[in-house]
């Protein structure tokens, strides 16, 4: 550990502090984190540790999730401006054009979202868990929200609901082209591709495993193949290397770095430790209103 990361772990004793990261920030960070996952875990984790303190190595909208979960712990964020251009890609006007066009309609939101949009919405879903929650909803009509594509890959995969798609798209995921896959496997013709369902159509259909950022990590650790062409943001890297030491792994898109997430660092995880900013806030009566899908996205989950 160098003086750095070992400076940080004292000021999370000092302050009673835990730092969560996501798999796509850098591999200095995910090391010096008490806990490294998708958007999933970390919400779980954030409302069952016990530290009073969390800093969020993630995006904007992760820190608010926590911050929404959690109103009487401090949530501080390292890179205050790591906004998702993705949970900017809908509106609340999106939201009320569907609920008036549809009488039986669910608004089912992806934790990659505001909590104004959260608020608006009857339950959130990350891409772990979205198909397990859509399939138990009594309503037919889904305005499956920000995320088209994930939306698209659900709706595949439960014919017997009415999916409507918004227009939101991940950049890191959008910018992966069937092409670049065809050109990675003229290279390394015997690795499997395998894709996040944030990716678009074309690329999904000639990927031989999906899954969320979690189940590709845990498949290339227990599947037999020894090449990979991963098809998610490059962050994953650190995690899959540590758990299929050995194994290949090729990424192929020009711009699969995520560079929001590749805001947050040693540095600013440290000031932000000290100087216990910058730091998440929620007003309360918004605050309320979306912890509400929040909270049924975590009771889905146990059930």
């Amino acid at each position: 550990m160098t003086e750095l990361q070992e400076e940080i772990r004292e000021l999370c004793r000092s302050r009673d502090a835990v730092i969560l990261a996501h798999y796509y920030v850098d591999g200095a960070v995910q090391e010096v984190a008490d806990y490294v996952g998708d958007s999933f875990y970390l919400a779980k984790v954030a409302k069952s540790d016990s530290h009073r303190t969390i800093v969020f190595c993630g995006v904007t909208f992760m820190g608010e999730s926590a911050c929404i979960l959690n109103p009487d712990k401090t949530v501080l964020m390292p890179a205050p401006d790591a906004v998702c251009p993705m949970a900017l890609m809908v509106s609340a006007e999106d939201i009320a054009a569907m609920r008036a066009k549809y009488d039986d309609l669910a608004v089912v939101c992806y934790i990659n979202s505001m909590a104004d949009i959260k608020a608006l919405s009857d339950i959130c879903v990350t891409s772990s868990n979205a198909l397990k929650v859509v399939r138990s909803l009594p309503q037919k009509n889904i305005f499956f929200i920000p995320d088209g594509n994930l939306g698209r890959y659900v709706a595949a995969q439960v014919p017997e609901k009415n999916i409507i798609l918004n227009k939101g798209f991940c950049h890191v995921h959008a910018s992966i082209s069937a092409r670049n896959l065809e050109a990675a496997l003229r290279e390394h013709p015997g690795a499997e591709i395998i894709a996040h369902p944030e990716c678009n159509e074309e690329v999904c259909s000639l990927a031989e495993f999906l899954g969320s950022t979690k189940e590709l990590i845990e498949h290339v650790r227990a599947a037999p193949a020894q090449e990979f062409i991963v098809c998610t943001e490059q962050g994953v890297l650190h995690e899959m290397r540590k758990v299929a030491p050995g194994k290949q792994f090729y990424f192929v898109g020009a711009r699969q770095i995520c560079p929001n997430m590749k805001r947050i660092t040693l540095e600013n995880v440290r000031r932000c430790l000290a100087e216990r900013e910058p730091c998440v806030t929620v007003e309360d009566a918004l605050r309320q209103k979306a912890a509400i899908p929040l909270e049924r996205m975590l009771a889905a989950a146990r059930s």
